[in-house]
């Protein structure tokens, strides 16, 4: 039993994982490194998948596991090219996104921590970027 509101339900719910991730896909629609990592031309689906994951992951609802069974993020992730650059390149649309959210310190910090966690995590090679791609631009 829960004894308060869910990290979801304190951060504003549906509407701010919706702009989060929103935010984030914007950043990765033009990012030569990741872009290829999404085999559909639309993102939509991705940005569909990222969200409920993460309302699900931060105690919303429970509809990813319940359309894709468990999350097994390694495992789904083990087909793409994930070294150092795509996970930074990640982490740097994701912090974009994170700070356009305006959370409260903590939330913020909460939420950076699972998601830089959870970005080294999905490294599964040490290889060089297969593709010859620009530096990512610093973060503002």
């Amino acid at each position: 039993m829960s004894d308060g509101p869910s990290f979801y339900d304190q951060v504003g719910g549906h509407d701010t994982f919706d702009r989060l991730v929103s935010e984030f896909y914007r950043g990765v629609a033009d990012d030569p490194v990741l872009r290829p990592m999404y085999p559909e031309e639309d993102l939509g689906p991705a940005e569909d998948r990222l969200r409920l994951f993460l309302e699900q992951y931060w105690g919303g609802p429970t509809t990813y596991s319940q359309t894709r069974g468990h999350p097994r993020l390694r495992m789904r992730h083990f087909a793409f090219h994930v070294n150092p650059d795509a996970r930074d390149r990640w982490l740097l649309h994701m912090r974009r996104a994170v700070d356009a959210l305006d959370l409260s310190p903590l939330h913020e910090a909460t939420l950076w921590d699972y998601l830089e966690r959870a970005a080294h995590a999905m490294v599964n090679t040490f290889d060089p970027t297969p593709v010859s791609a620009p530096e990512p631009p610093a973060a503002s």
